[in-house]
């Protein structure tokens, strides 16, 4: 899964080297991606971060910051999710299921 300027998320097939699918929400350019099972989950210079089903390929959550959000990860427990700001902020989120 790669993002950039375009805004939005592109998955790729490795093997052929072809887009998949293209996940659009964003309103400028993603700055970090990061995936857990069949979630990714992607930052922007547009303040947000969005929750992805890959699956459905639908936005499922979506948390805005302050400033524009440079980093994302996702802790070794696979539900904490980190996501640093522009400002030096560092967010703790929690990627729950059903809720």
């Amino acid at each position: 899964i790669s993002g950039g300027r375009e805004k939005n998320l592109k998955v790729w097939d490795l093997s052929s080297r072809k887009e998949i699918f293209t996940l659009a929400g964003h309103e400028d350019a993603v700055t970090s991606v990061a995936t857990v099972g069949n979630k990714a989950i992607s930052v922007s210079d547009d303040n947000t971060l969005k929750v992805w089903d890959l699956l459905s390929r639908k936005i499922v959550a979506s948390f805005r910051g302050d400033s524009a959000l440079k980093a994302c990860a996702i802790a070794p427990d696979g539900v904490t999710i980190v996501a640093a700001e522009a400002s030096g902020q560092v967010h703790f989120l929690r990627l729950e299921e059903g809720k």
